[in-house]
């Protein structure tokens, strides 16, 4: 099954103030993530962002935020939901902004720490009977070793693993539109 932008979501877990710096290689991630929020918000896939325990780990990136495309997301709630359980989905009010989307079943997963809050949400996401698809070059933890477990448990429950760029080309399905160009350059 290929991922459809008609019938995606793009969640973006945990990629926080003082979080993100303790991960690998933290600036390719917030780019990664960034790259993909870029996509979503071209080819109008719905973006939710989670926050783990904001008061102590601070707020989403000021680079992510930069491209919610509400204003005042992250200040106001908009599409940012906190949380104190490691999975987003029984955070208050997650299921319900997932619900907003009617119709769309997969969901493209980011964000930080793949073994602990990524891992638990795409398990219960998967529990839910979403298709999940995990994008292995916008995830990170603080050791390869807990990425490179987080990975494969993920896999052996069902979520597809791939990359930010096979992302990108199945959503945009074919190349010659205006979107092809205006994101392939991205790539570039």
């Amino acid at each position: 099954m290929l991922m459809d932008a008609t019938r995606s979501s793009l969640l973006i877990i945990d990629v926080q103030e003082k979080l993100y710096p303790a991960c690998l290689e933290p600036d390719q991630i917030i780019a990664n993530c960034c790259f993909l929020i870029k996509c979503a918000n071209r080819l109008e896939v719905p973006v939710i962002v989670t926050e783990q325990y904001p008061k102590g780990l601070g707020h989403t990136a000021k680079p992510i935020v930069d491209l919610l495309e509400k204003p005042g997301d992250a200040a106001e709630g908009g599409n940012v939901v906190s949380k104190v359980a490691f999975s987003a989905v029984p955070a208050d009010g997650f299921i319900e902004k997932m619900e907003e989307n009617q119709g769309r079943d997969q969901v493209v997963v980011a964000g930080m720490e793949t073994h602990v809050c990524v891992l638990q949400t795409v398990m219960d996401l998967i529990e839910r009977g979403r298709e999940v698809y995990v994008v292995s070059d916008a995830v990170t933890s603080r050791s390869q070793h807990d990425k490179i477990f987080g990975l494969e448990r993920m896999r052996d429950a069902g979520a597809k693993i791939v990359t930010r760029e096979s992302v990108m080309f199945e959503w945009l399905r074919v190349a010659g539109t205006p979107e092809f160009k205006e994101l392939s350059a991205l790539i570039k």
